[in-house]
């Protein structure tokens, strides 16, 4: 789905790609205004050879239309996680980090090369497969969207159209993770977790995040939505943060270096005058939902593992109107901005090609 898609009538503006939070901390919200916002998913245009062709060595955005109105064990790369600092979560899920962290200190650890997974073709038909079901599922909720909806909603959508596709949705259960989808609102930076007194309200943004699995594979990809009229700082910031993820996604290549991924989305935000979240990254995907390599979104060229075809992965890029710093809330999968400004993500799953790269999660 290329360009500008007009949704239903009277409806919302949207655009184009980690989870229960307590009720008590997101009291209802009122709905800001009857009916239905028109819809408008944004994606990114894509030549016949599948190059992103509006990122040209990481220069501006291109004139495009965007608003109108399986339980793995846990790893510190499954969780996204680069490093915690004071704001990490002080239960489970923090000792198992802090487990790894201590493992990661050690040089041996340092020296040791990570599990990465090269796929044949065979298997890469099946990521294929996995990502255009969960970019479907994304963009018929996205297509769904309405001021006063609740995210609880949102997962009921995705639960229904994954099973309607013959997938599983990879996050629920993932780790104790209770929903199917990740919703993260506003401030939210990944992992927000749907609940029925969360409600979305006219200005918001929200990053709606689904992974699914078919056929022992799995698709990952998230968007940003925009439901109804908001702030022009708020518009850019989501604009910026597709823009860095399809220049992460533009420098992937066979021989090029995982470093090259973070460096273009780093230099990118500075330009841009936006920060990008260090303490959470992509990953690898596959047969697991995350695995080798850690991908960071900020880094410098020519460093970390050297990208081969076959390698999947996620380019999933944080950033954040204000500090790029975070914090975890008291339900340990929450991740917000430490001092509370806007902030946003797209994500692709992208293979590894001999002539670069192949973006799987399109619908």
């Amino acid at each position: 789905m290329n360009g500008a898609v007009d949704g239903r009538e009277n409806g919302a503006s949207v655009l184009e790609k980690p989870l229960a939070r307590r009720e008590e901390r997101h009291p209802a919200r009122s709905a800001g205004e009857e009916g239905r916002p028109e819809l408008v998913l944004e994606r990114a245009d894509l030549a016949a050879e599948r190059r992103l062709r509006d990122v040209k060595a990481h220069c501006g955005a291109p004139d495009v239309p965007l608003f109108g109105d399986g339980n793995e064990v846990a790893d510190l790369r499954e969780a996204h996680a680069r490093s915690m600092g004071r704001g990490a979560p002080a239960g489970k899920n923090r000792r198992q980090i802090e487990t790894v962290l201590d493992a990661l200190r050690t040089p041996a650890a340092w020296r040791k090369r990570p599990m990465i997974d090269i796929l044949n073709a065979s298997e890469i038909e099946r990521m294929r497969s996995a990502g255009r079901a969960a970019a479907g599922t994304l963009a018929f909720v996205g297509s769904e969207l309405r001021p006063g909806m609740a995210t609880a909603e949102i997962d009921r959508l995705v639960r229904e159209d994954t099973a309607r596709r013959r997938g599983r949705p990879s996050q629920l259960g993932y780790n104790g993770f209770p929903a199917a989808v990740c919703t993260s609102r506003n401030h939210v930076v990944c992992h927000g977790i749907p609940i029925e007194g969360e409600r979305l309200e006219v200005g918001d943004i929200i990053n709606i995040d689904v992974t699914t699995e078919l056929d022992g594979f799995h698709g990952d990809t998230s968007a940003m939505f925009v439901i109804g009229e908001t702030s022009e700082q708020a518009r850019a910031l989501v604009e910026v943060a597709r823009r860095c993820r399809d220049a992460g996604i533009a420098v992937i290549r066979d021989g090029a270096r995982v470093g090259d991924i973070g460096a273009a989305i780093q230099e990118l935000a500075k330009r841009e005058g936006v920060s990008v979240v260090t303490e959470l990254g992509g990953h690898g995907i596959g047969r697991k939902m995350h695995g080798d390599p850690h991908v960071s979104h900020t880094g410098r060229r020519g460093s970390g593992p050297r990208l081969k075809a076959g390698m999947a992965l996620t380019v999933e890029p944080m950033v954040n109107l204000g500090g790029a710093g975070v914090r975890f809330l008291d339900d340990e999968w929450t991740v917000v901005t430490a001092d509370g400004s806007l902030s946003a993500q797209w994500e692709h799953t992208v293979v590894v090609t001999a002539a670069g790269h192949e973006i799987m999660t399109l619908a």
